[in-house]
């Protein structure tokens, strides 16, 4: 019975792996000139702790192709570039660049990096210090509403 029970739960993996979530392929080209300008510490804050999911330079893990958790990564990547991608900038206008402004200032010490990232990429877990440096970058740059 066990042996049979096993089959089957191996059975539906290998079926769950014909599911799959695609991100969108990057452009054969991206042009470095539209990417976010921040000053070295914070644009290197930005690509350890934000990139894999905020621009092109996906880094997708080993687990990333495996369904069922490939669709929660490649979920969030996609959701990701979708709110925003560092490397399309020079491309949102003024008031998505000020919406992006203001939610990196909220949200970097509320939920980001999302909490399931940081137990799996070490190296993206950010200090206090560090998200107060990157809030306060994201905060000199929001125009006050007239």
């Amino acid at each position: 019975m066990l042996k049979i029970i096993l089959l089957w739960v191996i059975g539906i993996f290998i079926l769950l792996q014909a599911i799959q979530i695609d991100i969108p392929e990057p452009p054969k080209t991206i042009d470095p000139q539209k990417e976010m300008q921040a000053p070295k510490e914070i644009a290197s804050l930005l690509k350890t702790s934000c990139y894999d999911c905020h621009s092109y330079q996906t880094t997708l893990p080993w687990y990333g192709n495996i369904a069922p958790v490939s669709w929660e990564v490649k979920s969030h990547i996609k959701d990701g570039r979708k709110w925003v991608n560092f490397q399309e900038w020079e491309n949102y206008d003024e008031e998505k660049q000020q919406k992006i402004y203001k939610g990196i200032a909220k949200s970097i010490n509320l939920r980001m990096p999302i909490p399931m990232y940081m137990k799996m990429h070490e190296e993206a877990k950010l200090t206090t210090k560090q998200r107060k440096m990157i809030r306060t970058w994201a905060e000199s740059f929001v125009k006050e509403e007239e």
